[in-house]
């Protein structure tokens, strides 16, 4: 097969695979998202704030709801110095330090999450230290935890943490993934390596449809939704600012 048919066929391939998982995340979880973004209205509607948080690329859906423009100006990153990406040296110092017992309860102490907020937990696996103590600490403290991440985890490998437990087993919501164990679309002959991964996709768009469902579901109950516009639409920096203003106290990436 000629070098840029192949490079074509995949490609398509990708495609349907990602569009598959979004209409099995649709058809499978759909409920579930409804609530969980029913879950951040009452939050947004009681005066909570709300958080989110995940590890290695976990985080890029996490810090995609966070300062976007057309999403909730409510919506915080939870950020664990180490983990939050790929900026550290090593890379590998991120996963690693994923394992460590006790930095979860760390983390929430001196944080500004108090009872009665909400927290979306986001973690493919669900089985290292880290998420599973983040979730089952936040609840203890009355935190509302939302947990995003692939349930197939649990039936297919063993938990990292002492407990046996998963990220799924400490959340009053979970939204399955459906990404496969590995998080790779796709397979060829020739190459050792399944590759492709499609967790990203699937992830940020779980946590748009909540957004968007928690901003649908405020405008019901005759609340304003705190959105945010883009800075590049004329008047969206004075329509920030006036968002930003009246929820101050609930917005914690300008301080």
């Amino acid at each position: 097969m000629p070098e840029s048919d192949q490079s074509d066929q995949l490609a398509g391939k990708y495609f349907d695979a990602a569009i598959g998982l979004l209409q099995r995340v649709r058809d499978e979880t759909g409920d579930r998202i409804t609530a969980a973004g029913r879950m951040i209205a009452d939050t947004v509607e009681a005066g909570g704030r709300v958080f989110s948080f995940g590890a290695g690329h976990s985080s890029l859906p996490a810090q995609d709801t966070v300062y976007r423009a057309g999403g909730l100006a409510v919506m915080n990153l939870l950020s664990v110095p180490g983990v939050v990406g790929v900026d550290v040296r090593p890379a590998t110092l991120g996963s690693a330090l994923e394992r460590v017992d006790g930095l979860a309860a760390a983390v929430l102490d001196t944080s500004p999450l108090k009872a009665g907020d909400a927290l979306v937990i986001i973690s493919l696996s669900g089985r290292n230290a880290l998420p599973v103590e983040m979730a089952r600490n936040a609840r203890a403290l009355g935190i509302k935890v939302i947990g995003v991440t692939s349930v197939a985890y649990a039936a297919q490998t063993t938990s990292r943490h002492a407990s046996g437990d998963f990220l799924k087993d400490h959340c009053d919501i979970v939204l399955d993934s459906a990404i496969a164990v590995g998080d790779a679309a796709l397979a060829l002959p020739g190459i050792d390596a399944p590759f492709a991964p499609a967790s990203t996709v699937v992830t940020s768009a779980i946590m748009q449809a909540m957004v968007a469902t928690a901003a649908g579901t405020l405008a019901e109950r005759g609340i304003e939704p705190p959105l945010l516009r883009s800075g590049n639409v004329d008047g969206g920096h004075g329509w920030n600012d006036r968002v930003m203003s009246e929820y101050a106290d609930r917005i914690f990436y300008r301080h």
